[in-house]
């Protein structure tokens, strides 16, 4: 058997990938991340809301409900220590008719049975106070809920792995993954063309919306182990600055069935936005359609009136790779060695979509602790 000229491959270079590049890495593990695009995290890590989520909406004891709650504080604690830009500025969670009460109930029972931290319940007049341009029957408050500059949580992951050593390669496509023995070759191809093969002895499939294919390029069949991932876009639509601060806290319906609903979140400069909305894709395609703006106004001034259609512009696009399909329940994230599929050291993260970023670093100690 020949050697090898890595311990660890990981393909995939968004927030969960580098963050795999650190734990894998930190336990004397030589280590190589591949990543395709010229920049990390181009694709799901930084085309989302940019929320840190509580743990309110997983089944509880499922591996979303644990990592999001787990993986909250292990951000939280990455931010101070390494001067990520991040605030808890908290969520409401409204029931815009008195029919939706039960739900929020129901979602704050379900976050307290998880650990999401304090859920208070706040009848009308409670959330005028707090949020006076928000009309609700009543609310749930989340105060553990927060934002992040995900490109600066990516630059902390990047900068720990390279400190531990691991190699981060840009630019470099996977297209091929053989099985030699207790070995892997993957092959690669540069953006200038030029192709090389890598020898190790673990792959981590963190490749986002190509983990699918990756999984089967190793030879797992996806389709029978049902681990085909289906693209669920949304659109996002910026809300104008002449309608000043509407609130300060990010503002989410009830949850619809495939998302969280068209909700209103603030970034770290003030800029409010709107989305995403859920829209099942058979490519991926960043574009936004403009004539979404009538539905997105509607939708959003169910709890904020003053939003119109002429103050929503167009802002930007993200794809998730959800492993639920159109109309199907709940699917949780999948972290698993491929053994049970005939390719033992191929660890494959499929379906890693909200709370991704979030669980990011709860979810590569699950990867290490499978390495290990």
């Amino acid at each position: 058997m020949g050697s090898v000229d890595f311990d660890v491959v990981i393909i995939g270079g968004g927030v969960v990938g580098l963050a795999c590049a650190v734990h894998a890495s930190t336990r004397a593990r030589s280590v190589l991340l591949l990543e395709r695009n010229a920049r990390f995290g181009e694709e799901t890590s930084t085309r989302n809301s940019g929320v840190i989520h509580a743990g309110l909406y997983y089944p509880t004891g499922s591996l979303k409900a644990r990592a999001c709650v787990a993986g909250r504080e292990l951000l939280y604690a990455r931010c101070e220590r390494h001067g990520v830009e991040h605030r808890r500025c908290g969520k409401l969670l409204v029931a815009t008719q008195d029919s939706e009460r039960a739900r929020l109930q129901e979602l704050q029972t379900l976050g307290l049975a998880n650990g999401a931290g304090e859920l208070v319940m706040l009848e009308a007049a409670e959330l005028a106070r707090l949020e006076p341009n928000v009309r609700a029957e009543a609310a749930l408050l989340s105060p553990q809920t927060g934002i992040v500059d995900a490109h600066g949580l990516m630059d902390s992951y990047r900068a720990d792995a390279r400190d531990a050593g691991a190699e981060l390669l840009p630019r470099t496509e996977v297209t091929g993954i053989v099985r030699e023995g207790a070995q892997f070759r993957v092959e690669t191809r540069a953006s200038d063309g030029a192709t090389h093969t890598i020898a190790c002895a673990r792959v981590v499939n963190a490749a986002g919306l190509a983990s699918d294919r990756i999984a089967r390029m190793a030879g797992v069949d996806t389709a029978a182990a049902g681990l085909s991932l289906h693209y669920c876009k949304g659109d996002y639509f910026a809300l104008s600055p002449s309608l000043g601060a509407l609130c300060s806290h990010l503002v989410y319906p009830v949850p619809a069935q495939a998302g969280l609903g068209i909700h209103v979140t603030l970034d770290l400069g003030g800029q409010l936005s709107a989305g995403p909305d859920v829209e099942y894709v058979d490519e991926i395609d960043y574009a936004i359609d403009p004539d979404k703006v009538g539905d997105f106004a509607r939708a959003v001034a169910r709890y904020l009136p003053q939003v119109r259609a002429e103050h929503l512009t167009p802002n930007y696009a993200g794809i998730r790779p959800k492993l639920q399909g159109p109309g199907q329940g709940f699917r949780d994230f999948v972290i698993e060695d491929a053994a049970p599929h005939g390719v033992p050291g191929l660890i494959n993260l499929i379906g890693i979509e909200s709370p991704g970023l979030t669980a990011s670093e709860a979810l590569a100690l699950e990867v290490a602790a499978l390495l290990d």
